[in-house]
């Protein structure tokens, strides 16, 4: 026996123990049984960190705005939302209504310099075949969400830009006719009044800047949906007035990132 050990140690030592051997023997790894719940929660973790940016963005810091500035931070939804209700209460009577039909109303048989001469008074007179009240509430929330965050001057702007896109998109088509993208000649005598488009594109130009897709997903989607499953001139319009505000949200983010987080200006 003792013979035997020295030989072993003159040949190479010892015999190698077998759980040391085991641990230097390849084995297939398994993937941990775990891992569509990790994927899961990870997936969890980050959806909830983005709902709470958004909440800060769209909701709490306009909130604070509003505390810090009073109704001066909404003084153009007030605005809006009066004129709106002046307009539709003129509109009742004979006289009221062959002033408004003057001044305001905007079609497409119309010369294009009266258009831009009526649009601005036009987004104030409530759309024929909507109820002016039931759309206050979203005038108002759309204008003053815009204030402030935008500020007064983008939030002007961007209205006005958004709805003469769609206007003026509007008689392209109308010259275009039936086809694919067009529309049909009796669309030059339908009446091209009201704030939805404008409102829809704040409300896009918002969630651009904000980088947020769950006010896009219930402020903006309902239309595109409405508009493409009934393109008459004012879906077309919407679509129109969504596309550009998106793409002045981007430019905007594009030229100054800051945007996406900063508060509303004053």
């Amino acid at each position: 026996m003792r013979g035997d050990t020295e030989a072993r140690e003159r040949t190479g030592g010892p015999e190698p123990d077998v759980a040391t051997a085991r641990r230097f023997v390849a084995a297939p790894t398994a993937r941990a049984p775990g891992g569509a719940e990790h994927g899961l929660g990870r997936f969890a973790r980050f959806l909830g960190r983005n709902l709470l940016r958004e909440f800060q963005a769209v909701i709490v810091q306009p909130a604070r705005a509003l505390v810090r500035r009073g109704l001066s931070g909404v003084v153009l939804a007030i605005i809006a939302s009066v004129a709106v209700l002046t307009l539709h209460a003129v509109d009742q009577s004979p006289t009221g209504a062959a002033l408004i039909r003057l001044t305001s109303h905007v079609r497409g048989d119309i010369p294009l310099p009266l258009v831009l001469l009526r649009t601005p008074l036009s987004l104030f007179v409530p759309a024929r075949d909507m109820a002016a009240l039931p759309g206050i509430p979203v005038l108002f929330l759309g204008i003053a969400l815009a204030q402030l965050v935008l500020g007064r001057t983008r939030t002007v702007l961007v209205a006005y830009a958004v709805s003469l896109a769609g206007t003026l998109s509007a008689r392209v088509m109308i010259e275009l006719g039936p086809r694919w993208w067009g529309l049909p000649p009796d669309a030059a005598q339908v009446i091209d009044t009201g704030a939805s488009a404008a409102v829809v594109g704040l409300f896009a130009h918002v969630a651009t800047v904000k980088r947020a897709p769950v006010l896009f997903f219930f402020a903006v989607t309902p239309t595109v949906l409405r508009s493409i499953h009934k393109p008459n001139l004012a879906g077309r319009e919407h679509l129109v007035a969504i596309t550009v505000a998106v793409l002045l949200g981007l430019l905007a983010t594009r030229r100054n990132p800051a945007l996406r987080d900063a508060e509303g200006p004053a």
